[in-house]
């Protein structure tokens, strides 16, 4: 039978149309919601949506690095698959097929031909690279998920099989039964599929708008504040849970070329396997400053012919002749090794004095050629950085590209950020006047902005949006033209004027994933998306705003501009506490100085006032500047 895992999809939206305008499209978003709808939520979690032009090139490159590099369990193309002259899809795909799965395109087909004979127009794939299975469909949102639907029940068990992740001799051996039970499959029962609108486009790129339709859980602001919920409509969620659902909609962006040269380079994630182009060092070079020389060069007095610097053409020497030459510069041809200056003796000049004519080789001089080969240190060809590396501003890998050659480097574009502060009773820090009784200063984007400038990204300033659903509504939409990820600090409790909620679910046409969380500070940490760009509702709170940036904003940040899943969230130490904490049901977070001791102890000091109450403990510490102390349960 199948294990209980989430599978990893990964869903590649075909179109020359979306790949100009991703806004255009809605065959992505479509599949999203199927994949994720409750029928589904408990086997498959999304892992991105790509898009890509209808070159055979581009889908080939992105479903294999799908396939062999980030190794998700599900691949769907949806697009290119009817018979317009750029419909490539099944030509770009089915070469990267290791085995065909024509069982699955058979379902399909099926159940395509009982909602219409138009059905037959798509040319549907399907297949098994490695691990991971493959489905190309066509790409009108109805046709895509109609498609999918189809199958979606049976693939579970597909992808455990292709993974090896149980074994088919013994799954099979008590029958079908059973397994059909566990997946749901009852016959004449039609697969759960999300309704669109408009009619089944097989094979085209009609990605038209499809029904929402779903209930708002925010107050409605039009109703009065008297019809405003009394207790949160939204569930509470563990921070783990939360973290789950922000990684797994945090899509990696699209990918560009930029040259070593670019300080834009810095911070980067290397989005495809890099090689040497040249290599280093090029050519056979002195470590030393000295005298090349032949093989079988004893001591005694020779002729210097000539000199080689660095960037110098090489000279030619012959058996009994020397020349001189710096550290680094070609060795001459026909020499073997190199003499260090500090074992010769000078015994002619030239007529002017300003030149060596003769020198000697001393006795006992040091043994070693002092020559560093040609590609001794990176041949051509030689790997240097793999998929996923971050480049550091230490500037290591920086200069070894630059060494070998690597004139540009692919990378992963970085996200760029808003940051909003919401609320009346805000005034700007830069604003001198004196506060008014109620008025407070902003420092909560003032600090956000620091802290994501701080990790290398892109971040603008969007100012303050008063308490009104139309100015707050206005500012968000200019946002989102411009910006892959809002942060927005307060508007997110149970006020009559927390407006953020309404007006991203009413207005805004997203969808609000969590409204709260079961950590402190942080609770109601709201996440929510619009298409495909990302808002956090932090709470206003100082503490808890930044808190709920580097728990969750951050991780967010470093997913979408290429950290791998499993390196997305910042990695965490163990610590002693140095005082005793008086520790909340939920999971807390309070800011520590740690510092280090003889033993190798890591020490927890606070930097604010701790209750104290247990003894000493160790507890988990989050790596964030000075630290986020991480207080669980289990004590040592």
């Amino acid at each position: 039978m199948s294990i209980s895992r989430l599978r990893s999809v990964a869903v590649v939206v075909v179109s020359d149309t979306c790949f100009k305008d991703a806004s255009s499209d809605q065959t992505g978003p479509r599949l999203r919601a199927l994949i994720e709808s409750s029928a589904y939520s408990d086997k498959f979690t999304i892992s991105g949506v790509k898009i890509a032009p209808d070159e055979k090139k581009d889908i080939a490159d992105v479903v294999t690095r799908l396939c062999d590099l980030e190794k998700v369990d599900l691949v769907i193309t949806a697009g290119g698959t009817g018979f317009a002259k750029r419909d490539i899809t099944p030509e770009a795909v089915k070469p990267l097929f290791e085995k065909d799965a024509p069982g699955l395109v058979h379902v399909m087909f099926a159940e395509s031909l009982k909602i219409t004979p138009l059905g037959a127009m798509a040319r549907l794939a399907a297949g098994v690279r490695g691990g991971t299975i493959i489905l190309c469909v066509p790409g009108s949102p109805k046709g895509a998920t109609e498609n999918v639907a189809a199958v979606l029940k049976l693939l579970p068990h597909a992808s455990d099989l292709a993974k090896e992740a149980v074994i088919s001799r013994q799954v099979h051996a008590k029958g079908t039964t059973s397994l059909e039970q566990q997946a749901g499959l009852v016959p004449g029962t039609p697969a759960p599929v999300l309704a669109a609108s408009g009619g089944h486009m097989c094979g085209g790129h009609h990605h038209g708008r499809a029904d929402r339709g779903a209930e708002h859980s925010s107050n409605d602001p039009a109703a009065g504040v008297t019809r405003r919920a009394r207790a949160s409509p939204y569930p509470m969620v563990s921070v783990e849970d939360a973290l789950t659902m922000i990684l797994t909609r945090a899509e990696l962006l699209d990918t560009e070329s930029l040259s070593v040269e670019d300080p834009e380079l810095l911070g980067r994630t290397v989005a495809e396997d890099v090689k040497a182009l040249e290599s280093v060092p090029a050519f056979r070079a002195s470590i030393v400053d000295g005298y090349a020389v032949c093989a079988d060069t004893g001591p005694g007095t020779y002729p210097v012919v000539g000199a080689s610097v660095a960037g110098s053409e090489p000279l030619t020497l012959t058996p009994g002749q020397v020349a001189r030459i710096t550290t680094g510069a070609p060795l001459p041809q026909g020499a073997d090794e190199v003499i260090m200056v500090e074992d010769t003796r000078l015994v002619k000049t030239t007529n002017d004095g300003k030149e060596e004519e003769q020198i000697e080789i001393l006795e006992g001089r040091a043994t070693g050629n002092m020559v560093r080969e040609a590609g001794s240190d990176i041949e051509v060809g030689q790997p240097l950085l793999s998929h996923g590396v971050q480049l550091s501003a230490n500037g290591g890998e920086i200069g070894m590209l630059a060494s070998a050659g690597c004139h540009e480097v692919k990378c992963y574009k970085s996200p760029t950020v808003g940051v909003l502060s919401t609320g009346d009773e805000l005034v700007s820090p830069g604003d001198s006047r004196k506060l008014r009784v109620g008025e407070i200063r902003d420092s909560n984007r003032v600090s956000l902005l620091a802290a994501v400038t701080s990790r290398g990204y892109r971040a603008i300033d969007l100012g303050i949006a008063r308490d009104q659903a139309g100015s707050l509504r206005d500012v968000l939409q200019q946002a989102l033209e411009k910006c892959d990820v809002i942060i927005t600090t307060g508007g997110v409790s149970m006020g009559e004027l927390d407006l953020l909620k309404p007006t991203i679910e009413r207005e805004l046409s997203g969808s609000i994933h969590f409204g709260r969380v079961a950590m402190k500070p942080g609770k109601p940490t709201t996440f929510a998306t619009v298409g495909r760009k990302l808002i956090f509702a932090l709470p206003g709170n100082p503490a808890s705003a930044l808190v709920t940036f580097h728990l969750f904003v951050l991780p967010a940040l470093r997913r979408m501009s290429g950290y791998s899943l499993q390196t997305a969230s910042l990695p965490t130490i163990w610590v002693k506490l140095q005082s005793a904490v008086k520790l909340d049901p939920r999971p807390e977070y309070h800011r520590v100085q740690p510092s280090q001791r003889a033993g190798n102890d890591l020490l927890a000091s606070a930097r604010c006032s701790l209750v104290m109450h247990s003894s000493a403990c160790r507890r988990k510490v989050r790596s964030v500047g000075s630290c986020q102390l991480v207080l669980w349960y289990r004590r040592f």
